[in-house]
């Protein structure tokens, strides 16, 4: 079988094919333009391709509630042209096979825990920590959505004793994203992470944050690997600060080995590296083939 796959970003499509064994075949990229442009780009790509599935995972927030006469549209985003558009209903018209659809991030957190750094597991979370910050769920063996799905890059985070700057977020100002994402290190220290120094303070700050964030989540999902993947986490040297940080957060409560003596590895980088989202979207489009 070939199945297709859309990792669906703020920034840009990754669209490709793969087989079942989560190989990827083949893979394509272009910008995301406004959605009709967007669109025509993945027809084309996947025109002539034979695919028998195709799995999105959508930078969001999106609709997936089935039964939501808006099931497949991508809705609040303030991205120019995608606020309340019919993403998937759109596709639906060009290809006449079963679809999986889901967040960007829930996509990755399936793709880790089918074939990558939480394989074999029931459960994980997944931050993509880059422009935005995005959480996905995997819990007991499933993708959790809930009421609309999981937004945990706007959970409200304690401010740093040292840092002034007020947060990018639009909605909540200094939630995790608003401090913690791309921006905001380049809003904090006029320059983009990639141009700072492994010593520089920036990380402290930064792990500060997201540590929070992460031991919020162990105590409220107990997931069994947290994995913290984007383009913030290419910067390696913040995970042995998020590391400290978390333990520090939970203070011996939580009574586990994987927290307190191998905390190496329960919080690590994706295993599936950059293809964590269009794997798991891959995953998605194998599933809505096993439920046809």
């Amino acid at each position: 079988m070939r199945i297709g796959a859309i990792e669906a970003g703020g920034t840009k499509f990754v669209c490709g094919i793969g087989i079942e064994d989560g190989t990827i075949l083949e893979r394509v990229s272009f910008p995301t333009e406004r959605p009709e442009a967007t669109l025509a780009n993945v027809v084309n790509y996947f025109e002539d391709k034979g695919v028998d599935a195709i799995g999105i995972g959508s930078f969001g927030p999106i609709d997936i509630d089935p039964a939501s006469p808006t099931y497949g549209y991508v809705t609040t985003t303030p991205k120019p042209g995608w606020g309340n558009y019919p993403f998937l209903p759109e596709l639906k018209k060009a290809f006449d096979v079963p679809f999986g659809w889901d967040t960007d991030v829930n996509a990755a957190a399936l793709g880790e825990a089918t074939w990558g750094a939480a394989a074999g597991l029931d459960s994980c979370l997944y931050y993509t920590i880059g422009t935005g910050v995005g959480v996905g769920v995997y819990a007991e063996g499933k993708l959790v959505h809930g009421l609309v799905h999981p937004e945990g890059g706007h959970v409200l985070t304690r401010r740093h004793p040292e840092d002034a700057y007020e947060g990018f977020c639009p909605y909540h100002g200094d939630c995790l994203e608003g401090m913690a994402a791309g921006p905001a290190l380049e809003g904090r220290w006029k320059a983009r992470g990639s141009e700072l120094g492994v010593d520089h303070p920036a990380w402290g700050i930064e792990a500060f944050y997201i540590g929070q964030a992460v031991a919020n989540a162990v105590l409220l999902m107990s997931p069994k690997r947290v994995i913290l993947g984007g383009g913030v986490m290419h910067q390696l040297q913040l995970f042995p600060l998020i590391r400290a940080e978390v333990r520090k957060n939970l203070n011996g409560y939580v009574n586990a080995k994987a927290v307190l003596d191998d905390i190496d590895a329960y919080i690590v980088p994706p295993g599936l590296g950059d293809n964590a989202g269009l794997s798991g979207s891959l995953a998605l489009g194998l599933r809505a083939l096993g439920a046809k």
